[in-house]
């Protein structure tokens, strides 16, 4: 409950006299109202620039249950549509008290950041308070005190709390973007008063801001984060399908559509394989893949990565894992009856009528192109959490003994090309790092491993480097590529294979 967590208190009414009638002296509190509210955090600019600090009230004296303290959460007791304001008290060098337009709410226990960020969203958006609090005359409603102490709030859940707090700083960066912006438009004139001097100037000041703005505009197309932010087999297989889209080749854009949509299905059934591997979760699909390389004389295609994706949903054992764990995002992929669902499903019958010659075209006519890439398109857009993990290709593993820790060199293949920076990081844990091998490395940077369902190497058709899972063709052990279906005889650690099942 929140009075469990915070007392409630109830400012007192104050008489304010008019706008710019009171002026500052070494005694006087600084009066805030609802609409300096509007900042997330209120601070005092001694120290951090407040700009509403300048056209503050200032008041002669006020009740002590007035001042607000370092901590207090500000709640304004009207609101609209959009729900109650909030602020939190970040810094108080001054005197500082509201009126009995706010509640204050002074924390009884100790209330961690993260969680503290989950109740102000709570409060802000809480369905149950809107109901405590029904609409009157003009569309506002007001919050009785007596309410909230009874208000059920959330819990510490450290996982969306990471989320929010990611969210405030994308919107805190792209306000200083915004400000910066106003201050190079507001002084155009600053330097010189010719207007193509200030033509110049403003060009070669403005490009950085430009450029922000031209790269945030193009994360709205979803082909620029398949290309710059999924993993690199499936960047490489969106780059390609681009190409072949842009020319009168319609029988290759095709066969690249088809392609990329069953390396994508492919690659997120590998993760969820080895994702699976690693909690010990098994599903009837998952035992299909392994018996079919173990025994079968072919290897696994489109259906089989689809009825992976389609049962990992319903896997025994996946409710057991934490929220945040990545089975759950790639089991919710292919839900049954969701679009994505269906997309795969039409795309499966396309690629297995044009692997048997059954178009009734020479040449797939321009409304089958269209109709497969949009349907390319949706499952890229349904998978965009790809673009939120990382694959990692580990280069080299330093064990220190005495701070049980490893140092990692790693190869982050994420865009559309394998040349990429070696970077390290340092991670603990009972887990042994394997150099040489593919990590999936998830929101919170945890490392899962991917061998052997995922393995990497130069390809010894192409010369590139490649991303391999073990396939059958003629009942033969090969190593397929995701990036291009480069195939040849296994090369890898069939005993692994056999570790877990696929041999």
């Amino acid at each position: 409950m929140l009075g469990d967590l915070y007392q409630v208190i109830v400012p007192r009414f104050i008489k304010v006299p008019e706008a710019g009638a009171t002026q500052r002296s070494a005694d006087s509190v600084r009066y805030l109202r609802p609409r300096d509210v509007d900042a997330a955090v209120i601070v005092d600019p001694e120290h951090v620039n407040d700009s509403a600090f300048d056209e503050a009230q200032w008041l002669a004296d006020v009740p002590p249950q007035n001042l607000i303290q370092v901590g207090d959460v500000l709640m304004v007791n009207a609101f609209g549509p959009r729900g109650p304001k909030l602020s939190l008290v970040g810094q108080v060098c001054s005197r500082t008290a509201v009126s009995h337009t706010f509640l204050i709410l002074r924390s009884i226990v100790p209330i961690e950041p993260g969680h503290l960020r989950l109740i102000m969203a709570f409060l802000r958006s809480s369905p149950e308070l809107r109901r405590l609090c029904p609409l009157r005359a003009g569309g506002i409603s007001r919050i009785s005190p007596r309410v909230l102490p009874g208000l059920r709030v959330p819990s510490r859940d450290d996982a969306l709390s990471a989320v929010l707090g990611e969210l405030d700083f994308a919107g805190d960066q792209m306000a200083r973007w915004h400000q910066e912006a106003e201050i190079l438009a507001t002084d155009v004139f600053g330097e010189s008063e010719d207007p193509l001097e200030a033509r110049r100037s403003i060009i070669r000041a403005g490009q950085l801001i430009r450029l922000r703005a031209d790269a945030a505009a193009q994360l709205d197309d979803p082909g620029y984060i398949a290309r710059t932010r999924f993993p690199y087999p499936l960047a490489q297989r969106w780059r390609e399908v681009e190409a072949r889209m842009s020319t009168d080749d319609r029988d290759r854009a095709y066969k690249a559509v088809l392609d990329a949509a069953e390396a994508l299905l492919g690659f997120c059934a590998l993760l969820v394989a080895s994702l699976a591997q690693e909690a010990g979760i098994t599903f009837k699909a998952l035992k299909s893949l392994k018996n079919k390389i173990f025994t079968q004389p072919g290897g696994p295609g489109f259906g089989d990565w689809t009825r992976i994706l389609q049962q990992a949903a319903s896997a025994t054992g996946a409710a057991g894992l934490d929220a945040d764990h990545p089975f759950h995002e790639l089991a919710a992929l292919l839900v049954e009856g969701s679009d994505a669902d269906q997309a795969a499903t039409r795309l499966a019958g396309r690629r297995n009528n044009h692997a048997h010659g059954r178009a009734n075209e020479p040449l797939p006519t321009p409304g089958a192109l269209a109709d497969a890439f949009t349907d390319l398109v949706l499952l890229f857009e349904r998978a965009r959490f790809l673009a939120d993990w990382s694959l990692l290709h580990v280069t080299s593993v330093h064990w220190d003994r005495l701070s049980a820790s490893e140092t990692l060199g790693y190869r982050r293949l994420t865009g559309d090309h394998p040349v990429v920076p070696t970077a390290t990081m340092v991670v603990t844990g009972a887990d042994r790092i394997e150099a040489g091998s593919l990590y999936l490395a998830d929101r919170d940077q945890n490392l899962h491993p991917l061998r052997p369902f995922l393995t990497c190497e130069i390809c010894e058709a192409c010369s590139s480097w490649s991303i391999f899972h073990a396939d059958k063709e003629n009942g033969q052990l090969i190593q397929r590529s995701l990036e291009h279906g480069h195939n040849y005889p296994y090369r890898g650690n069939e005993a692994a294979l056999r570790t877990v099942g696929l041999r």
